[in-house]
């Protein structure tokens, strides 16, 4: 004769009494929620080359000030413009010379880099592949990444607070019913949030990016989830 084994992923707390199992079960039910995104956030900037760090400034100074000018152009509001990083370095040549003694002398500073960042929300998606080939036209050479999300996801949540209790509930009643229980005041309920958050992959920009076409941008969808972990008590199902 052949013996089967069922392995049950679920937590089941509780001490067996045949016929009916009575004590209580823990239950995890998800729900999950598409929406396609109403905006998007850019991080771009400018990074310049001079051989002092106040030159190297300057030009920079002169760029962000026109890509900021630029975005305004476009319709993005002051508030949605973030300064999000700014770094001034030396640019080090190394060698393979040697002093006297035989060490290897040390790199040699062969000017500056200034690169300045700023986060930019974009409110209006059908703008967004507009402002990123404009962005590059007026001097931004780094584009560090674009994000994609729901202005008010509070109602999205909602719908899948209301899934995820549904599918916990339903592998709940499955589960009493196997064991010739029935489900009886719920004990208590938790949750979790799996936040959607794509990582921005990086763009570099071409000067000869200057006469092209606005960008091709595809924001797709994004996914809210909510995890439920939710205890109920059991009953023994008799009469």
């Amino acid at each position: 004769m052949r013996r089967f084994a069922a392995f049950v992923p679920f937590v089941l707390l509780a001490s067996l009494s045949l016929p009916a199992y009575a004590g209580t079960i823990t239950i995890e039910g998800r729900g999950e929620v598409m929406a396609t995104p109403d905006m998007a956030q850019i991080n771009s900037g400018v990074t310049t080359q001079g051989a002092t760090a106040r030159e190297a400034l300057d030009a920079n100074t002169t760029a962000m000030a026109d890509l900021i000018a630029e975005l305004k152009a476009a319709g993005i509001e002051p508030r949605d413009i973030q300064t999000s990083g700014f770094s001034v370095n030396p640019n080090y040549v190394y060698t393979d010379e040697r002093d006297a003694n035989g060490y290897s002398l040390p790199p040699k500073i062969n000017g500056y880099q200034v690169s300045n960042t700023v986060t930019v929300t974009v409110r209006k998606l059908d703008t967004l592949g507009s402002i990123l080939d404009k962005s590059v036209t007026v001097g931004a050479n780094t584009i560090n990444g674009v994000s994609f999300s729901v202005a008010d996801p509070s109602e999205l949540y909602d719908e899948a607070r209301k899934a995820a209790f549904a599918d916990a509930r339903a592998k709940a009643e499955l589960y009493a019913t196997a064991a010739g229980s029935t489900l009886e005041d719920i004990l208590s309920i938790s949750e979790g949030q799996t936040f959607n958050d794509p990582q921005p992959y990086p763009m570099y920009a071409r000067a000869d990016m200057a006469a092209s076409a606005p960008v091709p941008v595809q924001a797709g969808e994004l996914a809210f989830a909510i995890n439920v972990n939710v205890q109920w008590e059991l009953g023994t199902g008799a009469e």
